[in-house]
């Protein structure tokens, strides 16, 4: 697959757009879950103005009083345009989508479709922690294939895995987080195409969040797990949320391969009422028309990932990070600084400074804490000085 360059956009850096002080007015769970002494750099949210043309849209239905629920393609055929310009993936077949309420609800769904109770799910810890609540609650049992030591999948652990998932006879599926959260992991076409014959090989149906899509660094190529050989059976979510800070505005599309179709067709109708008529006009318009803003925000990522990188290598040199290629989120092995399996709580209590625990991303995440980076250069700068002073 040929990558098709991001664009220089001439736009202003969104994370240098806002201070602390307008931002602690936002009341949304980032800025209200803690004290106002504490420096919040945990849940996924973003400190940045929305894009313009989001803006523009969502004012313009507001004015009109166009808040009523959602219809047609509109969401999907923006989105198969975007992967056409961005990923040169022209397989996005607008009638194999349909709208869901936000990516996870769109899993659950999904799960639903291809297992039943008591069935296996195998994911790839460390990872995104409600991978374990909501398959747990839906009466799936998780089985683990932990990443490598180098932050990839581990193939020859997960053909072990999907044999363990399907030696009772039930159904199994593998929820597949791509780019990877918390590690920011890509995911090669060579690795995808690999877990698409093993998925076949045992019967293993794959289900991918691929939230994180939009937001890879330029010169790295984002594979779509439904373009790879193999995949036909597979199954796919996908969202505007993430890279245009829209989590607040709840919409997302599930996708079928060719051989998937039929159980698509099977999702409930009610499953298509749960998403926000606003949002979906959110999303088609970031998708449509905030690209510049986009390639705007992920220049500002890039630089912040290699700020983190010097500054931790000053200040906290016994921190291991490896910046990923996606995400605006950092994974640090903080093990070396003796505070145990939790740091976060060190550095939630010593130094004022909130981020996400290891642990609930499963096998992997002990002595880790996760850091987000969508924020100013300063509060990256302010926030280790904070760590930095937590172990002492």
């Amino acid at each position: 697959m040929t990558r098709i360059p991001h664009e220089t956009s001439g736009e202003p850096n969104p994370l240098q757009a806002l201070t602390l002080d307008r931002l602690r007015r936002r009341t949304s769970m980032k800025w209200r879950t803690y004290p106002e002494d504490v420096l919040p750099l945990w849940v996924a949210e973003m400190d940045v103005p929305l894009a313009e043309p989001v803006v523009r849209a969502v004012t313009e239905a507001l004015d009109l009083g166009d808040t009523g629920y959602p219809a047609g393609t509109a969401y999907a055929q923006a989105l198969a345009a975007f992967a056409g310009k961005r990923w040169n993936w022209d397989g996005l077949a607008v009638e194999r989508t349909a709208i869901v309420p936000d990516v996870m609800l769109g899993v659950v769904e999904m799960l639903k479709l291809v297992t039943g109770h008591g069935d296996a799910v195998v994911v790839n810890p460390p990872v995104y922690p409600p991978f374990y609540q909501f398959v747990e609650h839906m009466d799936r049992r998780v089985l683990e294939a932990p990443l490598g030591a180098d932050g990839r999948i581990d193939l020859d652990v997960l053909e072990e895995t999907f044999r363990q998932a399907v030696a009772g006879g039930g159904q199994a599926a593998f929820l597949l987080c791509s780019p990877h959260n918390p590690t920011g992991t890509v995911h090669t076409a060579e690795e995808l195409s690999a877990v698409a014959a093993l998925a076949e090989r045992y019967g293993v149906r794959v289900v991918a969040d691929e939230i994180h899509a939009p937001l890879v660094v330029g010169g790295t190529d984002f594979v779509p797990y439904l373009s790879v050989p193999g995949a036909e059976r597979g199954l796919s979510l996908m969202s505007a949320s993430k890279a245009w800070n829209l989590a607040g505005l709840k919409a997302a599309l599930a996708i079928a391969g060719p051989g998937a179709g039929a159980d698509l067709a099977r999702m409930p109708e009610e499953v298509g009422h749960g998403p926000s008529h606003v949002g979906v006009i959110a999303h088609t318009a970031a998708l449509r028309d905030g690209v510049a803003w986009l390639d705007a925000l992920l220049s500002g990522l890039d630089a912040n990932r290699r700020l983190l990188a010097d500054l931790l290598a000053e200040h906290l040199p016994e921190i291991r990070y490896r910046p990923g290629d996606a995400t605006y989120l950092a994974w640090l092995d903080c093990r070396a600084l003796g505070l145990g399996d939790d740091p976060a709580a060190a550095f939630l209590h010593r130094g004022r400074v909130a981020l996400n625990s290891g642990l609930p991303f499963g096998t992997g995440g002990a002595g880790h804490v996760r850091l987000n980076l969508a924020t100013s250069p300063e509060v990256i700068g302010e926030a280790v000085r904070r760590m930095a002073a937590a172990p002492h």
